[in-house]
């Protein structure tokens, strides 16, 4: 067995054991689970530590026949743009299991779903034929539909099946343009590359188009793309802070990762998409900064700052340059730690107080100075500061911008101005301000949460200020799928 498939099947085994623990021993399942999901980041550290960044195609790659009739495989590689994305899914489960100590109802079935949803998103950035990709996609959906209907707040209801009828109906469009990618697969074995590389050659622009256009709607549902984010608020605001943790922090990246392998892929049709795909990215951007700004709420603040950040991500997708495509990747990463970081510290503030009303709070760096350095750190990451990750994920992705739109890379900067003034604002009502006697006596962050705090925030700094191990671990990726756009059939 391959170290993909031991990382891969490591969280099912996990999930195995607590389906056969009895239910009332919920330390030795919080233990098991645990321990578990840090055996999956070990194996994804060992993964990264192997890797080697200078080769742009496919390494470690495991391939078994599955279907010869339907030319179905179990094949799994991994390569400079699922690597940084298989790790942070590792990393970011084992935070959200870490710090899901709040959970004391269905504990069993919580981390049985926790770990059932790892295994989907590694399933996703790991899988190399398009049946198995497709299956790992769907797979996602059940643990989030339960793990927000069954754990989550007072709408938890209908946040879980709105989220569930915005990601299947944009996985009809998916997979009827996966079914027409797949009569091209056949005789390349089930690389999920390879097969896009056939469809290019063998479809006309047309078909090109049509296919494009229903893996557009598929993956935008899940990244989200604007119009089609309407799940996102609602499912962020009623999940369980950990979910949101996975929910923002690797669930909107596999849209992103999905939507980079197509257009990668189907060069014609995404020139034609180009444009439009641009003035998606800057309502994105302007829109989800504006409610972001207008939000009292602190969950559904850092739920449309989502929408404004994968903006940029889309736009930098949309550049189909070099530079563009690699702000896109850094993006995702960036956006993986500080979602991450502010949806953590948001659910710990919440555990103290009960309360996600910003106009509630005031001088919290009194009570809680530890949590006001790190939630100024992350809030600051939100709008770019340099010295950390956001910045240099939105330096490439703007700079790709101006290198094919010029001036009117300048309506972008008001996203930009945006992040900034809802992060500033945010940061002043939460920690400036006169006392407010119900917040004398808030718990500052213990150490074990401070441990998992210090992992996200560190990241962003670190990357920050040195990132270029980060920009090297998919560059010459991106270069390959660079090229391919431009060697037009």
């Amino acid at each position: 067995m391959g170290i993909l498939s031991v990382l891969l099947w490591t969280p099912v085994l996990g999930a195995f054991l607590l389906a056969v623990l009895p239910g009332h021993n919920a330390f030795f399942i919080r233990l098991t689970a645990q321990t578990f999901s840090l055996l999956t980041l070990v194996f994804a550290c060992r993964l990264l530590a192997i890797f080697d960044p200078n080769q742009a195609h496919l390494q470690f790659s495991e391939f078994f026949i599955l279907n010869p009739d339907v030319g179905s495989a179990y094949a799994l590689g991994v390569d400079g743009l699922s690597m940084p994305m298989a790790f942070m899914a590792a990393l970011l489960t084992c935070c959200a299991v870490q710090v899901s100590d709040s959970i004391t109802n269905g504990v069993k079935g919580y981390y049985f779903c926790l770990l059932l949803l790892e295994f989907g998103m590694l399933g996703v950035f790991l899988a190399q034929d398009w049946a198995l990709f497709y299956v790992f996609w769907e797979v996602t959906l059940i643990p989030l539909f339960f793990l927000i209907g069954r754990w989550g707040g007072n709408r938890r209801h209908a946040a879980s099946l709105n989220f569930v009828l915005y990601t299947m109906g944009g996985s009809i469009f998916m997979l009827i343009s996966l079914l027409a990618i797949s009569q091209y697969d056949l005789e390349y074995g089930g690389s999920l590359m390879a097969s896009l590389s056939q469809s290019t050659v063998s479809m006309s622009r047309t078909e090109q188009i049509f296919v494009l256009l229903g893996l557009i709607i598929g993956f935008g549902v899940k990244m989200p793309i604007f119009p089609l984010h309407g799940w996102l608020p609602l499912a962020h605001v009623e999940a369980p802070s950990p979910v949101s943790i996975l929910l923002s922090g690797i669930l909107l990246k596999m849209g992103a990762y999905g939507l980079l392998r197509a257009i990668a892929m189907l060069p014609q049709a995404a020139q034609f998409f180009q444009l439009a795909l641009t003035i998606l990215a800057l309502i994105a951007m302007i829109y989800g900064g504006l409610l972001a700004w207008r939000q009292t709420d602190l969950k559904a603040m850092v739920a449309y700052s989502s929408i404004s950040h994968m903006g940029i991500v889309l736009l930098g997708i949309a550049s189909l340059n070099e530079t563009g495509m690699a702000g896109a990747v850094l993006q995702m990463t960036a956006h993986g730690f500080i979602a991450a970081a502010m949806f953590l510290l948001v659910g710990l503030l919440y555990e103290r107080t009960h309360t996600r009303n910003i106009q509630d709070y005031s001088s919290l760096v009194l009570a809680t100075p530890r949590f006001a350095v790190f939630t100024t750190l992350a809030l600051f990451a939100a709008m770019g500061l340099p010295g950390t990750v956001g910045f240099v994920a939105e330096l490439h992705t703007l700079t790709g911008g101006f290198e094919r739109w010029g001036g009117w890379m300048a309506l972008f900067s008001l996203g930009i101005l945006l992040s900034a003034s809802y992060a500033i604002r945010t940061v002043g009502l939460l920690f400036t301000g006169p006392v407010k006697a119900k917040m004398q006596n808030v718990g500052d962050l213990t150490a074990s949460e401070m441990f998992t705090a210090g992992i996200l925030v560190s990241g962003i700094v670190i990357l920050g200020v040195m990132p270029q191990p980060l920009i090297h671990l998919s560059e010459a990726t991106i270069t390959h799928l660079h090229s391919l756009i431009l060697v037009l059939p």
